[in-house]
């Protein structure tokens, strides 16, 4: 609220535009627009904090739960960490259902940078990224408190049937 300037009342983009500036606006002047009814923009991150993987092991669907952000892979905090956050990175990763969200470095402590804190999934998520968090790089932890993933993995079934030739599996 104040004397601040206001960006015109119908603002139009494609997807492609690098800027809000560059997308097409109507003049201002028609009176539609006062201050109180601002618009606000929440960013889900770009592409490549969009990058999840879980390491130390052994398996893609399951380990400690490392994020790319700036170039640079970091870990996640299990502060507020649970199964909706879980079921959020299995489903990213393709990795069928959430089992379990290990907390306190059950999958060894990362190094290097904590990025994300206070993660915050409903569950609906396609991306961690898109969860509520701390800003990147904001935290209160140590990796002691990395977070972790058991996902139910790729479920393939095979069944055994009798034959008279001896093998392996």
């Amino acid at each position: 609220k104040g004397p601040r300037q206001m960006w015109p009342d119908s603002v139009s983009c494609v997807g492609t535009e690098t800027a809000l500036s560059a997308c097409k606006v109507k003049p201002r002047g028609n009176g539609t627009c006062h201050h109180g009814g601002e618009a606000g923009v929440v960013c889900a991150g770009n592409l490549e904090g969009d990058q999840v993987r879980l390491v130390n092991y052994g398996s893609r669907c399951a380990g400690r739960v490392e994020v790319l952000h700036n170039k640079q892979w970091g870990t996640v905090c299990d502060d507020n960490w649970d199964l909706l956050d879980a079921e959020v990175v299995c489903r990213q990763l393709d990795c069928g259902r959430a089992l379990s969200a290990p907390g306190g470095g059950q999958f060894g402590r990362g190094d290097g940078i904590i990025w994300m804190d206070e993660t915050n999934c409903t569950g609906m998520e396609s991306m961690l990224s898109a969860c509520r968090a701390q800003p990147w790089g904001i935290n209160n932890c140590y990796h002691g408190e990395d977070a972790g993933v058991v996902c139910s993995g790729d479920q393939r079934s095979f069944s055994i049937t009798p034959s008279r030739r001896w093998g392996g599996v």
